[in-house]
């Protein structure tokens, strides 16, 4: 089966509503009603709901950068940073869509005039045990500086490399105002990031414990008080005027 190409209906949404074990796939709930059929990762006696948006079709990643860049307005952001690798793509189209003339890409490769100063290491879920570093371009501070920033990401796990990402804004001085994502994979994010900054997704999807030979979504992963997730959606952050 092919993932990630086409749109699941309201119908066929509610004709899985009741159902508590998955096998091989699961489908999440997108904010307008339609879904999304996620393969299931199994990460031994966990599993996750998976996500590529760049292995997506056109129709499901613009719908997806399109609910993104909802959930982006509202922050009000004078400048996007897109994340790589996968959110690069987002970040674009976002930023597109909010009117700016441009966007920040930080990048993991090095170019001659960068500074090691602007520069993080760089570890991931899907690549682990990988070491890179998140390098972020010296001449593009002047796109930042005083200005309200908008990181984002397509998909936050464990909160690693989002928490890259702001360390690498925080090298620069910069303190985003939020950062959004596609998808929120379980809570575990929650814990690495602490509240920094309020974190907000298009749909969470829950973290998966084995049952048998299929997984059973645990429910309290999905949401957490101790996330800043509810606060970001609940409050709008100020803008300075």
């Amino acid at each position: 089966m092919e993932y990630w190409q086409e749109l699941l209906s309201a119908e066929a949404l509610a004709a899985s509503a009741g159902q508590t074990l998955w096998r091989d796939a699961y489908p999440a709930r997108l904010p307008d009603g339609s879904g999304l059929l996620l393969p299931l990762r199994d990460l031994g006696e966990s599993a996750v709901a998976g996500l590529i948006v760049n292995q997506a079709s056109f129709a499901v990643f613009d719908r997806l950068s399109g609910l993104l860049s909802e959930l982006a307005r509202r922050f009000e952001p004078d400048v996007v940073v897109g994340l790589p690798t996968l959110g690069h793509g987002l970040g674009a189209e976002v930023a597109r869509s909010l009117g700016h003339a441009n966007w920040v890409a930080p990048g993991t490769s090095r170019k001659f005039w960068y500074r090691e100063s602007l520069s993080v290491p760089l570890t991931s879920i899907t690549t682990p045990g990988v070491g890179r570093r998140l390098w972020l371009d010296p001449r593009l501070l002047s796109r930042l500086a005083g200005r309200r920033v908008l990181v984002v990401d397509d998909v936050v796990s464990t909160g690693t490399s989002l928490q890259a990402g702001l360390d690498l804004l925080a090298a620069a001085a910069i303190t985003p105002v939020a950062a959004v994502a596609v998808m929120l994979q379980g809570n575990r994010w929650c814990r690495t990031l602490g509240g920094q900054v309020p974190v907000a997704g298009v749909f969470a999807t829950p973290l998966f414990a084995r049952e048998g030979n299929a997984w059973r979504p645990r429910p309290e992963t999905s949401r957490s008080e101790d996330c800043p997730l509810e606060r970001a959606r609940q409050s709008p952050p100020e803008r300075n005027i």
